[in-house]
Order: C-alpha cells, then sequence, then structure tokens
C-alpha cells in the first residue's frame, strides 16, 4: 500500500510539473543575461542536476540508474524491474559589471530560479528501454535601460523554447546499444524596447518568434569490458538540422494613445527564414568497477549557417559563431552497500563553451566548474542530487558585460522497482 501511494504521488507531480515546467522554465532565467537577447536565447544541452554537477557531461554516460536525455542510446542500459523519475530545480546568482564609455563602472545582481525539467525513464522488454520528458531547450530572461539622445529606452525580455519528448533505445548486441528523441519543440521568444521622449511620447516595439515544429536526436553508445574492473564507452549523438515551423511578427505600441491600439509589423512564416543547425556530440566514458566514472565530451554546432533574420528587417540577419563546447566530470562512490556516507556519490567537473552568440562583432565565451553530492533516501536506490555550480561569461576580444553566476542545483531521481513481483510468504 505504501508504495502504490508512492507510485502516485510521482505520477501526480510528473504531470503537475509537466503543466507548469513551460511557464516555470521560461521565468527561471528572466533578468538573468543580456546575452540572452540574441537569436534563441541561452541554449539547454538538456543536462540533469547530476550531469550538471560533473560539467554537464552525458554523451557515453550508461546507466539504468539515471535517465541520461543527452544521448537516447543510454536508454537500454535500464534493467527490466526498474521505473526511474527526476525532476530537478535550479536556484542562480548572478554578479554581472559593465564599463560604459565614459569609463564608469557599473555593477548589478540578480537572482532566479525554478522548475528546470522533468524526465523518467522505464524498460519496454529486454534490452529495450524508452523515455519521457519536457527539457528546456533555450531560455531568454533580461532587462536593462540606456539614455538616448532625445530621451530614454529600456529593454526586456522573455521566454524560451521547450521540448516535449519521447525517446526509444535498443541493444541489439553486446556492448552496442541505439536510440532516438523524437519531440516536440515549442515556445515563444518575446523581446521588447521601450522609448520614452523627452516631448512626453512613450512607445513599445515587440517582436516575438513563435515555434511549433518537431525535433529529431540520434543516438549510439558502444561499451568494451577492457577487463573485470575496467570499462570504456564511446558515445556519438547526432541531431539534423532543420528549417523552423511556426511565426514571427512585430507589435508596435503608441502608449500615449488611450485606445493603445498595436499595429502588426512583418508577420512571416519561419519556413527556410528562421533554421537550427545541426548538432553533433561526442563523449569517452571510463568506469572502474562501480566505484569511479569519469568522462570526456565535445559538442559541435555550425551556427554561422543559421538563419534568424530581425522580424522588422528581413534583410538583416543576426551573425552567429559556430558553437562548441569541451566538458569533463567523475564522480566517486567509495562503497555502494557501505555506511551512509560511504554510499555517498562525490561529484565534480568543468566546461569550456563558445558560444553561438556574436554581439558587435564580439563571440560570447563560458567557462564554470562544479561540484556536487549525490545523497542515497533513507530506503531503496532513490537519490537526492545537490550540486553547486560556477560560471563565467563575457564576450571576446572586447569584453562587454563580464557575469558570473553561482547555480545551485536539486534533483531527486526516483528509482523505484515497479515491475518487480514480492513473492508471497
Amino acid at each position: 500500500m505504501r508504495l502504490m501511494n508512492l507510485r502516485k504521488s510521482i505520477i501526480t507531480a510528473a504531470m503537475s510539473a509537466a503543466c507548469l515546467l513551460p511557464s516555470l522554465c521560461a521565468s527561471a532565467q528572466e533578468g538573468m543575461t543580456p546575452y540572452s537577447k540574441y537569436g534563441y536565447g541561452i541554449l539547454n544541452d538538456q543536462a540533469t542536476s547530476a550531469q550538471r554537477s560533473m560539467g554537464g557531461v552525458g554523451y557515453a554516460m550508461a546507466s539504468g540508474r539515471q535517465v541520461n536525455v543527452m544521448n537516447p542510446a543510454s536508454y537500454a542500459a535500464i534493467d527490466s524491474i526498474t521505473f526511474l523519475f527526476d525532476m530537478g530545480i535550479t536556484m542562480s546568482k548572478l554578479w554581472s559589471s559593465e564599463t560604459d564609455t565614459q569609463g564608469a563602472r557599473h555593477n548589478e545582481q540578480e537572482f532566479g530560479g525554478g522548475l528546470n525539467y522533468v524526465t523518467m525513464q522505464f524498460p519496454v522488454a529486454k534490452n529495450m528501454g524508452m523515455a519521457l520528458g519536457l527539457v528546456p531547450f533555450s531560455s531568454v530572461g533580461y532587462s536593462f535601460s540606456n539614455s538616448i539622445s532625445n530621451g530614454s529606452e529600456a529593454r526586456s525580455g522573455e521566454g524560451g523554447l521547450n521540448w516535449l519528448f519521447a525517446g526509444y533505445s535498443i541493444r541489439p548486441v553486446k556492448g552496442l546499444s541505439a536510440g532516438v528523441n523524437f519531440g516536440y519543440l515549442f515556445g515563444t521568444v518575446i523581446n521588447d524596447t521601450y522609448v520614452y521622449t523627452n516631448n512626453g511620447s512613450q512607445t513599445l516595439f515587440e517582436t516575438q518568434v513563435e515555434v511549433r515544429d518537431y525535433h529529431l536526436q540520434f543516438g549510439i553508445q558502444y561499451g568494451y569490458d577492457i577487463n573485470r574492473d575496467n570499462r570504456v564507452t564511446a558515445g556519438l549523438t547526432f541531431s539534423p538540422g532543420k528549417t523552423l515551423l511556426g511565426h514571427a511578427w512585430g507589435l508596435n505600441y503608441d502608449m500615449t494613445q488611450t485606445s493603445n491600439k498595436a499595429d502588426t509589423v512583418g508577420y512571416t512564416s519561419l519556413r527556410h527564414k528562421y533554421t537550427l543547425p545541426a548538432v553533433w556530440g561526442a563523449g569517452i566514458n571510463w568506469q572502474w568497477r562501480e566505484k569511479l566514472m569519469a568522462e570526456v565530451d565535445f559538442t559541435y554546432s555550425p551556427w554561422t549557417d543559421a538563419k534568424f533574420p530581425d522580424i522588422d528587417s528581413e534583410k538583416q540577419t543576426l551573425e552567429f559563431s559556430d558553437r562548441w563546447k569541451l566538458a569533463v566530470g567523475a564522480q566517486y562512490t567509495p562503497k555502494s552497500r557501505g555506511s551512509y556516507l560511504q554510499r555517498v556519490t562525490y561529484r565534480g567537473g568543468g566546461f569550456y563553451e563558445n558560444s553561438y552568440i556574436k554581439v558587435l562583432g564580439n563571440t560570447i565565451k563560458e567557462y564554470g566548474a562544479s561540484i556536487g553530492l549525490g545523497l542515497p533516501a533513507p530506503a531503496g536506490k532513490t537519490l537526492i542530487n545537490f550540486g553547486v555550480e560556477w560560471r563565467h561569461r563575457q564576450a571576446s576580444p572586447n569584453s562587454l558585460i563580464k557575469e558570473d553566476y553561482i547555480n545551485i542545483t536539486l534533483g531527486i531521481n526516483f528509482n523505484e522497482r515497479w515491475f518487480y513481483k514480492n513473492k508471497i510468504r
């Protein structure tokens, strides 16, 4: 009876979180970085809280105890009696600094946070696994103001894209697994510009990019036992580039008019005008017994081929950089059946990223480090994953705005034996 109540609680939490996730993902980073003004916002690699504690690695990770959306081939690693449910939240603190044209330095602090993802995984048959979930694809959130020649302007943005997916994986032969994530990519990117002139006029120009389209990711993993204690796994993922479906438009508001009626500008279909590039991911994972695991990942995406025109002038297209990211991470569990502290999993990692965002000819660079703990629940195999992550972001060669983040991540990875039949005594 207690187990059935737990299952019902998990299902209820999953459904509630899935309904709330799109709005929470959009607000989680609100007011956090002006760099999210460009393109589709800050991209997300679909790493869970445990993976973020290891620098965001996962392409070669094959574990039947953790949902790994980064490579759908990993789903086949689940055993025939296990059900996994993983959800995570993030709390962020941002410190940013900027030097204006007069040489004055401006410092700001921001807070953010919210529900990050909801995923679940379960077996389909022997050597077959499936996963479902809702994860953020990108996020937009900023707010800042500055002076202009005849008044002032304020800019703000919100929204982003989310990915509702279903994944399937099969292990046709020993060591080799392949899988696919198929999902619905949806969301709206909103950017507002308020102009206040000295003569009292107030105008709002708002742009919206609304995406409603499918998105695919393919993955493959191959694991080889070097000997009894050591295993090496290689992983590769690929998401094909595509033109997006949906619409984009601009709205002009004269805020001094009592009717406050908006004029629609540049309403257009996204097809052939707004695109996503292909994404390649590769990783190598080494595992020693059930104690130590280490991984190195590399991500590449040719964003210079992507299209993203301005709403008010389709002749102008944002300039992007090719995105690449190098990540390393490891975790260590002293003794899986020892005392409580011996069963705790200790994690750490770091990454360096060349972002796709380009501002006035400057490419955005980002790097960071993280540590975390996997805390076993008092009973069962459920883990509470806690992590602390530091990130630094700035443009290059001109630094523009420098940003430092402290992200606190908390995830609950329920691991239940739903398909296990107890013996009647």
